[in-house]
């Protein structure tokens, strides 16, 4: 199976220059200074109509990995728009103190019944991201998970990832994802259990916007994982 992947993009440039250097998903967000906040709507059916890939995108209101009563009024509007989109999925997830708040994501996705989800870095937190990993296979929607693998070297966190997708089994998949530039995707492209892979600022030229042939070239390193 050919590799997927899944670029950061900002604006409808950055997807054209992403599509047209071969990424096959994107990820829509705004303030990726910020880790990555929810996208304006508009933007996202700019996007959609105008690139043939699959989107995910971000909701997420502050740059932390939890949320308050405050703000879940605009992430549930959020996820009922996007859901009226026909997005490929939305990418959401609050933990504390080192555990999961499936109980607050749950409030912002009854809003979007339909929507297939990543639980994003979020996961990075959790005391325990094995037991974790069981806790969100359970949630049938949940089909991916993005993480960075943690700290380390990339061969520390190439073998976390390697063990996360094989304590998940079929379901969620594993995204390779923060902080992954070329050293890393080096080393993964000797994990096949990782199949997936998640850039951001890897595919961007100086300037900050997303570079088609950057991401050509992140593309290609990945290709020996076939």
């Amino acid at each position: 199976m050919r590799p997927l992947l899944e670029v950061i993009v900002q604006t409808l440039t950055d997807a054209r220059e992403a599509a047209r250097g071969g990424a096959d998903r994107l990820e829509v967000v705004r303030s990726l200074a910020e880790g990555g906040l929810t996208p304006p709507l508009a933007l996202v059916q700019e996007i959609a109509a105008a690139v043939p890939l699959p989107l995910r995108v971000m909701i997420r209101e502050n740059a932390g990995y939890t949320t308050h009563g405050g703000e879940l009024p605009a992430l549930r509007a959020a996820a009922a728009a996007f859901a009226d989109a026909s997005v490929d999925g939305v990418v959401i997830g609050f933990a504390h103190a080192g555990e999961l708040e499936l109980d607050k994501m749950a409030q912002v996705l009854t809003m979007a019944p339909d929507v297939n989800v990543t639980f994003h870095r979020a996961f990075d937190q959790l005391r325990d991201p094995l037991a974790a990993i069981d806790a969100l296979a359970a949630v049938p929607r949940i089909d991916r998970i993005l993480t960075s693998g943690g700290e380390g070297p990339p061969a520390v966190r190439a073998e976390r990832l390697r063990a996360y997708q094989e304590r998940a089994g079929t379901r969620p998949t594993i995204i390779a994802g923060g902080g992954v530039d070329e050293a890393m995707l080096a080393v993964l492209a000797r994990i096949p259990s990782v199949r997936e892979v998640h850039v951001g600022r890897a595919a961007f030229a100086d300037d900050g916007s997303v570079s088609a042939a950057r991401v050509e070239r992140l593309r290609a390193l990945i290709e020996p994982l076939e």
